[in-house]
Parts: structure tokens; sequence; C-alpha cells
């Protein structure tokens, strides 16, 4: 036993150890583990001293700032208590209002620290206006910097005396006044980082590519719509086609039009064609309605006369292009005639013709802040309205080199020439095209009785893109149902809709406007999805 121990230790390395029985590696880790703990005992205290001194230095400047009142973030907005405060707007303030304090509310839309002041820009929708919060006798060094650090577009309350300005800001659209805040309280804080920037998103294509500067891609404000819509741009071009829609309710109204509601659920294509999209409903299948025509008709039939409607369409066409999606805003009309279908050709362009008037006397600052953005010639119309018929634009056509049928439809890029030709000659941006090949025609269009090749029906253009689609209506079953026939749409499925006619109807004819496209027409714009809010197209179904 004593022999095979005393073999092991002439074998195994024994480790030196002190006098305290530590060995050298253990001495080693024991100091290394003291420094550590000397040098985070040091840190802590280093924090330590520096918290005492921070929160010293907060204490003293809470008793130094005098204005701790005066500025801060609100408690939520719950409905606590109701005020009797009046806050201004911003497109309000004028030099008219210099010297007044006043209350407002408003976006951060940008913030600039200087010295001991701070210059900001608030915004409301389209409007703008500078403001100032600079150290004195109603603001504290704390209240500038507390100013400075909001984020851009948070909402804030402010109460400011508005001062007139020597010289216009022009980055601004109140460009003679500026606000000298007094106090500013946050109501809602935006997150710091926001997905584009709003500067960003109203450059106009090209402008700041020399130093760098980013302009913002359609698909990422589509992504973003909300923020985009933010933008002055978005603003304006939305405010306008409200416009639209109200000048074109009170034309027709004051024309003894009716605004009616349609349904959007139907048993059977309305045009006939293959463009739907099928829902199910319960047991069988349903359709989105490509139009309201078979119900304006049907209101015709009861003796309403002459009728009109707002509301969405949908068209199951997987088109990727500039001017067309799946769901537009369709503005609708019908109505009785006595002897001609060119009776409604005429109240149809002069409600046009009311709307253009309109926007141009009371949209012109939305007008000229969408053209900041996005160039172009002020829309140009003619009184009456150019009515040319089909064969005289494909002879317009065939002298610029163009070769096409009699009896073919017109292409894309064929009325966008065409649009231009008629501009050279005629000086107008809208004008009617009348009498088409009746085989490009859903199958209630009237056949035109002199040439049965061609039709009762017409197309409005506006810079040469065609913004509606109308005819005088077949208001005989039976055409109707040889009509329908030829079309090989199942008759079943429209009976109720021809069974309208067996009792009566008068002569009639209409129309359907896409709105974004007289919106995109107007103000010149390149894609229908700038003046569609939430757009809808083959490759879009959000937000």
């Amino acid at each position: 036993m004593l022999c095979s121990l005393l073999d092991a230790k002439s074998t195994t390395a024994f480790p030196i150890r002190s006098q305290d029985g530590a060995t050298e590696e253990q001495q080693a880790q024991s100091k290394k583990a003291l420094k550590k703990q000397q040098k985070e005992a040091e840190k802590a205290a280093r924090k330590a001293e520096k918290q005492a001194m921070a929160a010293s230095e907060q204490q003293g400047a809470d008793e130094d700032d005098f204005a701790k009142e005066r500025y801060g973030v609100s408690a939520m907005v719950q409905s606590q208590q109701k005020l009797d405060r009046v806050l201004v707007r911003v497109q309000d303030l004028s030099p008219e209002k210099a010297d007044q304090l006043i209350w407002l509310r408003a976006r951060i839309h940008t913030s600039r620290a200087k010295g001991k002041q701070c210059f900001l820009v608030l915004r409301q929708q389209q409007f703008n206006v500078q403001a100032l919060v600079a150290v004195g006798d109603r603001a504290s060094k704390q209240m500038v910097k507390f100013a400075a650090n909001i984020t851009k577009e948070s909402i804030v309350d402010v109460e400011a005396v508005v001062r007139k300005v020597e010289q216009k800001i022009e980055s601004c659209s109140q460009q003679d006044v500026e606000l000298h805040i007094e106090r500013i309280f946050v109501i809602s804080q935006a997150e710091a980082r926001l997905p584009l920037q709003l500067e960003d998103a109203v450059r106009p294509d090209g402008e700041g590519e020399e130093e760098g500067r980013a302009t913002v891609n359609q698909d990422t404000r589509l992504d973003n719509r909300v923020i985009d819509l933010r933008t002055t741009t978005s603003q304006a071009i939305f405010r306008l086609q409200s416009g639209v829609c109200q000048l074109f309710r009170d034309t027709l109204t004051k024309k003894g039009f009716v605004e009616i509601q349609t349904p959007k659920i139907i048993s059977a294509a309305s045009e006939g064609g293959a463009n739907v999209f099928t829902v199910s409903y319960f047991k069988t299948s349903a359709y989105l309605a490509q139009s309201p025509q078979l119900y304006k008709q049907m209101c015709i039939c009861a003796d309403f006369d002459k009728v009109f409607c707002v509301g969405p369409v949908f068209r199951a066409e997987d088109s990727n292009t500039h001017r067309h999606l799946t769901e537009f805003v369709g503005l609708d009309i019908e109505m009785t005639f006595n002897y001609h279908y060119h009776e409604v050709i005429e109240s149809i362009t002069d409600t046009m013709v009311q709307i253009f008037k309109g926007l141009r006397d009371n949209f012109q600052t939305e007008i000229q802040t969408v053209s900041k953005q996005f160039p172009s010639e002020p829309f140009k119309f003619l009184e009456p309205t150019l009515r040319l018929e089909y064969t005289e634009g494909v002879a317009m056509l065939r002298e610029a080199g163009v070769e096409m049928g009699d009896e073919d439809d017109l292409s894309t890029p064929n009325e966008k020439l065409l649009g231009r030709l008629v501009k050279e000659k005629y000086d107008t941006d809208f004008y009617v095209l009348d009498k088409y090949p009746l085989a490009v025609r859903p199958f209630y269009t009237m056949p035109d009785p002199n040439n049965p090749k061609y039709s009762n029906s017409y197309d409005m253009f506006m810079r040469g893109e065609e913004i509606l689609s109308g005819a005088q209506r077949v208001h005989d079953p039976e055409l109707l149902t040889q009509r329908a026939v030829h079309h090989q749409i199942d008759l079943e499925k429209i009976k109720s809709y021809i069974d309208s006619f067996r009792f009566g109807a008068p002569p009639h004819g209409g129309g359907g406007i896409g709105l974004e496209r007289v919106c995109m027409l107007y103000l010149g714009l390149h894609n229908v999805r700038q003046t569609s809010m939430f757009p809808r197209d083959p490759k879009r179904l959000t937000p």
C-alpha cells in the first residue's frame, strides 16, 4: 500500500502551496476577484454620486423653473371636463389677429432649436404657421428644451400671441404672421421614428436629387397611407374631391334630380361581361355590382324621371395601369328625355361644366397646393362643350398616321393622342365623342336608327382620358331581349330588369363617371391611386 502511494506521488505533479495552504493559481484568482469587486464598488459609487447630482440639479431646476406650469404632457383626454376655450384654426391666422392671445391645436411639423429659442412649424391639414418659443418672461430654458424635444407629428395645444412679421415666411402657408408661444402642452405624443418623412413625401420628383434628399415611392406611401394622407398635397386632393361630390349633388339637385341608393350585391353581371367579383350568397352565388345601371333604369320606369347616385363600383379587371382600380366611386346619372338623347348629353356636360367652374372658383388654394408638387397646365373647357362624332375622331387619328378600322374601339394610346389633337385644334381639355360602334357597347345600348353599325352612345374625355361612358338605353322589352341574347346573357338572371320595361317605359339615357379619374385628370396627376383614399387594385387589398 505504502509502495503504491509512493509510486503515485512520484508520477503526480502536486501544486505548490503557500504557508496558508492556498495555491498560486487560487491566489491570483482571488486578487482578480478583489480588483473586480473594487472596480464595481467604485463604479456603483460614481453612479450613485451622478444620480444624486442629477436629482439635486433637477430639484434645483424645478425650483428655478418659473414656467413649469406652462408646459408638459397633458393627461389623456377622456372627456374629464368641458373647457370654454376657443381654438383658432391655422388657416384663419392673419395680420388682422395681430397681438391677440389665442389657443390653437396642431401637429408639430418641424422643430429647430437655436440657442435660447426653438422654432416650430405647426400644421393643421394643408395649412401651417411658424411658431417661436424663446427664453423670456413667459418661457424658461427648460420650457424651450421641452418644446425642442417634442417628436414630429405629435399633437399639441399652444397658447400664443399672434405677431406680424416684417419678412414673409415663404415656407409656410400663413406667411404674414408667426406665433410667440406662452404655453405648450402635448395632447398626443407621436413615436420618434416615422415610417416616412412628410417633407420627403411632398417633394416634387427630381427636386433635391443632387443634395441626396429623398422622395417617397408610391408603395411606401400606400403602405403608410395614414401618414401620407397628412401631407398638404393629399389634404388638398381629397378636399377638392369632396368638392366634386358636393358640386355634383348640388348641380343635379337644382336640375330636379333625385338622389337614389342602389344595391351592390346583385344576381347577374350588370354589364354582361366576365369582369365581376363573385361572392357567396347563402346557398347560391351573387355578384358585386359593376354599376348601378339596371337599378337606375328601373327607377326611371318607376317615374322618378331624373336620378343620380354616388357609390362604390366593382370591376374584377386584372389591370395594373395608372387609371384602373378594382373598386372606385361612381357618379351615376339617368334621366328621361323627350325626343333626342342629346338632351341627356347637354344635361351631363352642363353638370360637368358647373363642377369645373366650382372647382376653379372655390378651390384655388387646393389646386395651387397640388401644383407645387405636381405642376400642370390649368384645366380648359368650352361652353357649350365640344361634341365630335366617333367617325370624326377616327378621321383625325388617321390623319395623324394611326391605322384603325371604322368599328374598332379606341385604345388608351389613341384616346390620349386624340385628346392632344383636340386640344391643339379646339383648345379644350374636355369634350364628348358621340356615336360609338354598337359592337363595343353594352347590351342595353340603343342602336343608331340610321346606321345599325353605330349606336346612340357617347364617352366624355378629360385631358385625353375617358371619364364617362353613357348612352340612350333600350327601353323596349323585345329589343332589349334580342340584345341580351346577342350578348349571351342569361335572360333568367335579368328577368326583373326586362320585366320593368313591359309596363310602359319612357325614352331615357345617362352615364357613369369615375370620381377618382375626374380628380386625377382635373389636377393633371398621373396615377389614379393618388386620388383614391385607400385604393384597391389587383395587387392591393390593404390598408
